[in-house]
């Protein structure tokens, strides 16, 4: 008798860990029927390939090529490929489903049908029997399968080092493998996508593009180059044409699929109509006219709903204007948020039609001090009828981002199955098969992003909720179980450093693996400190090295080793600001009782030992919202707040205040508001001696951005500082860097 298995059900049959190998698919299916006795086989040594001469070749074929199996003429286990229509999978046409890229799959013990509703679909057919029979057996069954949103992939769209080319080719394979059909080109710091938007690629860029466009096509991906005119555009006929023969060039490069974006701008480049109809313009002239180019995507400049101005219509205005076919980006409620069913229902009656989502997850580059390692969740699951397509912005750290990607492509094909747990589990053995262990334990402690200018939180320290309270409580069970997390962090940081199966993972991760066994040390240094602290002295030595006060000297050394790493930058990225993990409970777990140990043993022993662990000194508040949450970070005797990535609206009156718990003395600042001669709409206060003395701001030169103060400030000391507009009126600005160093 057979049965059907609802895919939410077969995926924690999964997470429980069942044989079933359509359970090691990513995405999970649509439908899934299977006999009750769940017939479980070897696979073949070799195959032969039913199909039209259309598909004895191509890039469908060429991914079935990759599986175990030989294919060859005159094997008896048969593998048929069709398309509806195709005669050889006429048969089975009712079964197909009506749906773009969809397809129908049977195994039985004799042979294996894939009959897809278009090509693409049989592509994703041959996908998922790839995936089946990874571990080399296949499952008898039938599988109806299809993507809920249309369009599922990346867009390479933060600040910081661009991908590698290496690293776009294995993306674009990777997105293959997991049914992922879009990928955006849109890195910030290549010139010619932004700053040099009117010039052609040089010869060797080009031919890269040429190459990536190619590699796309071989695993389904439609891969879409984005140019970014909006710094500098004039609204007239020579920059429009500018743009249309980049347009044209990247056509001749082979890229059939486009998209503008105007985020993160201001000024005259902002106008709604004006950008309306430049698109439309692209739309009617290019896109339309090609004949073979898909539809143009456009990233507006209010693209969150935090940053939407109803007054002015911005949104109302673009979806008047846009022709119907242009889709619009969206990243939600904020820059970084998670998109449910209001989210999509707000948009969607603005930009009259459905909103394409810009997912700003798991990007870091507004959290350089962390690497994001958890699953993909938040997101409603009943959204799927709201989008037109759904994107994710990953990390400069492309083979650590898969780890979440895995996840959004499992979202975007089958929301109401997706269970973000167990898909994050295989993502794990999926990206280091060979020390998938390691690598979750690892992981656990690289979720949260940390206090950030977006209040984007993650949940982190899961795992140790049953122990924390306790072992703060002084339970010496809590603090012995905490010390095996501390002991297994360890392990697990020392087999990734030693395992090269994936090196570009491994090049990533390494700042926060060395970092982690500092975490780990100063962890079991400071469970064993808990230990020992309540003893008297005739039992508070195991030998004549491992007493009290070693170990907290030894956990002292640590948190400096680890201060030291923060600030070591050759141990870093190039745009690493910091090294840190843990930091939303295990850290502050350790560090509470590090102070809890040190103050016992000091009311036992009469000791003042210093029972501070960590403190940042400094504190920041504004009254500009975007401003508000930005972390303040010390290197040494410079002390920095953290950047913003998007563009300021500082209100006239707004300030931004830094106090200090000690009075500092400055020896020299800079900051850098992303705009020429802005120095003069802005004061620069210091409190001293109990009032306020302006310092004076200036530019070395008119095209230099950065903001320098007078003479006076060095050698002046304050226990406050602000910054404020004085201007009167908004100033659009960027927050690019802010420091001062201290004597």
């Amino acid at each position: 008798m057979n049965k059907k298995i609802l895919t939410l059900g077969f995926m924690l049959m999964a997470g429980l860990g069942a044989t079933a190998q359509v359970s090691l698919v990513n995405p999970v299916p649509q439908e899934v029927t299977t006999s009750s006795d769940k017939v479980v086989f070897d696979a073949p040594a070799a195959w032969s390939v039913n199909a039209t001469k259309a598909y004895q070749s191509g890039y469908v074929y060429d991914a079935l090529k990759t599986a175990s199996p030989e294919i060859t003429k005159n094997a008896k286990f048969k593998v048929t490929l069709g398309v509806k229509g195709d005669s050889k999978v006429n048969k089975y046409k009712k079964n197909i489903p009506a749906k773009t890229e969809g397809y129908f799959m049977k195994v039985t013990e004799k042979e294996i049908v894939i009959a897809g509703n278009d090509e693409k679909g049989l592509f994703y057919g041959v996908q998922t029997l790839l995936g089946m029979i990874n571990e080399g057996k296949l499952e008898a069954c039938t599988i109806t399968d299809w993507p809920d949103v249309p369009f599922r992939g990346t867009v390479e769209g933060f600040y910081g080092t661009p991908w590698s080319h290496e690293a776009r080719k294995s993306q674009l394979a990777f997105y293959g493998r997991n049914k992922m059909n879009v990928y955006i080109y849109g890195p910030k710091d290549d010139p010619w996508h932004r700053d040099k938007w009117r010039e052609p690629y040089p010869e060797a860029e080009a031919n890269r593009i040429a190459e990536l466009v190619n590699v796309a096509k071989a695993n389904g991906v439609n891969f879409y180059w984005a140019i970014h005119p909006g710094v500098d555009i004039k609204w007239n006929d020579e920059d429009r044409d500018f743009l249309m023969a980049k347009l044209e060039v990247m056509y001749n490069l082979g890229v059939r699929s486009f998209a503008v974006f105007f985020d993160d701008i201001w000024g005259e480049g902002a106008k709604a109509d004006k950008q309306a109809a430049l698109l439309n313009y692209i739309d009617d002239n290019f896109v339309q006219v090609k004949k073979d180019v898909a539809p143009l995507i456009l990233c507006p400049t209010e693209y969150n709903k935090g940053w939407a101005n109803e007054e002015k219509g911005y949104l109302r205005t673009l979806g008047a204007n846009l022709n119907k076919g242009i889709e619009v980006m969206w990243t939600g409620n904020s820059v970084v948020a998670c998109i449910d069913k209001p989210t999509m229902e707000w948009i969607n009656e603005r930009i009259q039609r459905k909103g394409y989502i810009w997912l700003n997850f798991p990007v870091n580059d507004f959290v350089r001090d962390h690497i994001l390692m958890g699953p993909a969740y938040g997101n409603g699951l009943d959204i799927a009828t709201d989008v037109s397509g759904f994107v994710s912005n990953p990390m400069e750290y492309a083979e650590t981002s898969k780890i979440s990607l895995y996840g959004i492509a499992d979202y975007c094909w089958n929301m109401e199955a997706y269970d973000y747990q167990s898909n994050w589990e295989k993502s794990l053995k999926d990206i280091l098969p060979s020390n998938h262990k390691a690598l979750r334990t690892f992981a656990l402690y690289n979720k949260d992003l940390g206090p950030n200018g977006h209040g984007f939180r993650r949940e982190e320290g899961e795992e140790l909720k049953d122990i924390v309270e306790k072992a703060i409580a002084g339970d010496n069970f809590a603090v012995a179980m905490l010390n095996v997390a501390c002991c297994e962090l360890e392990l697990a940081c020392d087999l990734l450093l030693n395992d090269n199966s994936n090196p570009q993972l491994l090049h990533e991760l390494r700042p926060w693996i060395i970092q982690g066994k500092n975490l780990a040390a100063y962890g079991r240094a400071v469970c064993t400190m808990k230990m020992f602290a309540g003893m008297t002295d005739d039992k508070a030595a195991t030998s004549q090295l491992i007493n009290f006060e070693n170990l907290y000297k030894q956990a002292r050394s640590l948190q400096k080793q680890m201060f030291d790493l923060e600030n070591n930058k050759a141990m870093r990225h190039p745009y690493q600001i910091g090294t840190k993990l843990g930091t939303k409970v295990m850290l502050p777990t350790l560090n509470k009782v590090f102070a809890q140990a040190t103050e016992e043993y000091n009311n036992v022993h009469g000791t003042a030992l210093n029972t501070t662990a960590e403190y940042n000194p400094f504190k920041l508040t504004s009254t500009v919202t975007q401003l508000a949450l930005l972390p303040v970070k010390l290197n040494g005797d410079v002390v920095e707040i953290a950047s913003a990535l998007e563009v300021i609206n500082w209100q006239a009156g707004g300030e931004l205040l830094l106090e200090s718990e000690t009075a500092v003395t400055f020896q020299g600042m800079d900051f850098n508001f992303g705009v020429n001669g802005v120095a003069k709409h802005f004061s620069l206060e210091l409190f001293v001696d109990g009032a306020w003395r302006e310092v004076s701001l200036l530019h070395y030169s008119e095209n230099d951005p950065v903001i320098h103060t007078g003479n006076e400030l060095g050698g002046m000391t304050a226990t406050k500082l602000r910054i404020t507009n004085k201007s009167g009126e908004e100033q659009k600005v960027y927050f690019k860097n802010f420091r001062f160093v201290r004597r």
